[in-house]
């Protein structure tokens, strides 16, 4: 079994590799990459050479090159000692075309080219774009015509995969933070200085670290938190600017939660800054009395995000998933064993009536339909982050749960079937045993086989989200994070996303071959060799 898992894994491992590399060639290389301007009203406002340069710009943010242009270049020189001041005053400024550059800016330009060519750049130069005056035939520079000089490489998606892997699981250390940060290293706490050093409550704090604590404990799920091992996934630069994927499905949403913070100085105030979770910014610490941050820190770790009332994408999408799928076994797998028990009886027709219409009705008309109902009934049909009631939990669950139950019921009545018409069950009758001996030892133990196989995956896969239904309810899940990305063009969300999905089913599968082998013990995964 050992040998089987780890093979299992490290096939798994190879294989999400595999997915992310195949969706990176999609999205990076066959796929128009202009698409990432539609909608983009600073591309669409842009002229001329200003245009341009912005396309090339955004298309290094989103990862398709890299960009450098030649005043970046003549930048490294200068910070290198390898350029003075007056001889980068003198050649920073090209000419509006080549034969107009200076002489100090011939030579550097002459540099830069020969610069690039060796290492795989492509120079580009736009000359100054001039139009004539509405008035008269003067010459004038047109709106974002201004000269520019600058180079790209393409990224290749070997390399673009490298670095993905490479920063896909980052670890805090004491060496984070740069320059004199005083004495770096780890301290432990009985009692945590957020609050107010009273309240037993056990942390671990850093001083050069990303994160101030590193360990903490509050009264939030699983009451246990960690900053020292991040998953990165990926930044995304339309759904949610400048924020990790990883971050956007786990980050709590809703309006500010307030509560009493102690703050390094020992300031106490009402508020939702949430101190476990602050950063280090190089220079932040307030040294003037009039900023209001400066009763508050005594340290560089000033950059604290806020607390929210409301659940992350993913803990939404996750409740209302995992409640659908505990509703559904309890409901469909007895319903499956009654339907097989009194095959072509009345529950056992009725039972298919219902099966055929969950299979026959699109999805998205009985979700409206169940929908109507609740309204009915005085049950929420929208959902609201800020309130603290269970019924709008209902209406989604039980929309959720319904495709579910219906299959649970298809699956089992049909093994049971197959199991009641095999030969070991007649002679089991002919040995004597009653039928709830034959139904519980042996039909049932059988018949359950393939259905335990799927519970991981149904139990993993609710932290993906249901897109139709979280739409038609107004969840604020996981479901409709892809689509959102994909619509977008927001390449590094639908990569990070996509990887998301390929673990939760690699883990489900091997899990679900698990769990088949602890049912049923005759189920062996290891090979003998003969």
């Amino acid at each position: 079994m050992k040998k089987y898992l780890f093979s299992r894994v490290v096939r798994g491992i190879i294989s999400i590799i595999v997915i992310v590399f195949i969706i990176m060639l999609l999205v990076y290389s066959l796929s128009d990459r202009d698409l990432i301007f539609f909608g983009d009203p600073v591309y669409n406002k842009a002229l001329n050479n200003k245009k341009t340069v912005y396309k090339y710009e955004q298309w290094e943010k989103y990862g398709y090159l890299e960009y450098m242009t030649y005043a970046d270049y003549l930048n490294e020189l200068r910070d290198s000692g390898q350029l003075d001041k007056a001889t980068f005053d003198a050649a920073v400024s090209i000419g509006a075309t080549a034969e107009k550059d200076s002489d100090a800016t011939k030579v550097y330009v002459k540099k830069f080219e020969d610069y690039c060519k060796a290492n795989g750049f492509t120079v580009k130069r736009l000359d100054r774009v001039m139009v004539k005056s509405t008035y008269g035939n003067k010459l004038s520079m047109a709106e974002g015509g201004e000269q520019k000089l600058f180079a790209y490489k393409e990224r290749s998606v070997f390399v673009r995969l490298g670095e993905f892997l490479k920063n896909l699981i980052k670890v805090d250390t004491i060496n984070f933070a740069e320059g004199d940060v005083g004495e770096r290293g780890l301290t432990f706490t009985w009692y945590d200085p957020a609050y107010g050093g009273e309240k037993f409550s056990p942390a671990i704090m850093g001083n050069g670290t990303q994160h101030k604590y590193l360990v903490y404990f509050d009264n939030k799920f699983p009451f246990i938190h960690q900053n020292i091992v991040k998953i990165q996934l990926g930044k995304s630069y339309s759904v949610r600017q400048g924020i990790d994927v990883f971050d956007s499905m786990t980050e709590s949403q809703g309006s500010h939660l307030k509560t009493e913070v102690t703050y390094p100085t020992g300031l106490v105030e009402v508020s939702a800054d949430d101190l476990h979770n602050a950063t280090y910014v190089a220079g932040s610490k307030p040294t003037d009395p009039k900023n209001p941050n400066y009763t508050r820190f005594n340290d560089d770790y000033t950059n604290t995000p806020t607390l929210k009332g409301g659940k992350s994408k993913m803990g939404y999408s996750f409740v209302i998933g995992i409640l659908a799928v505990i509703g559904a076994y309890c409901i469909g797998v007895p319903l499956g064993i009654v339907m097989a028990r009194k095959k072509d009886k009345l529950l056992d027709k009725l039972g298919t009536i219902y099966i055929i219409f969950i299979m026959a009705v699109p999805s998205l008309a009985y979700i409206f339909m169940f929908k109507a109902v609740g309204a009915e009934m005085g049950l929420p049909t929208t959902f609201d982050v800020d309130s603290k009631s269970a019924l709008m939990y209902i209406l989604p669950i039980v929309s959720l749960a319904l495709p579910s139950i219906a299959n649970l019921m298809k699956w089992i009545r049909r093994y049971m079937i197959d199991q009641m018409n095999s030969d070991y069950v007649k002679f089991a009758r002919s040995g004597g045993l009653s039928e709830g001996e034959i139904f519980g030892k042996h039909i049932m133990k059988n018949a359950i086989i393939p259905i335990v196989h799927g519970i991981p995956g149904s139990v993993l896969g609710a932290m993906t989200g249901a897109l139709i239904t979280e739409r038609v309810y107004t969840v604020p899940g996981a479901g409709g994070l892809l689509v959102e990305a994909l619509n977008k063009y927001d390449n590094s969300v639908i990569v990070g996303v996509a990887m998301f999905y390929a673990v939760l089913s690699v883990v489900s599968v091997i899990l679900g071959d698990v769990f088949m082998s602890m049912v049923d013990p005759r189920i062996s995964f290891s090979t003998k060799e003969r």
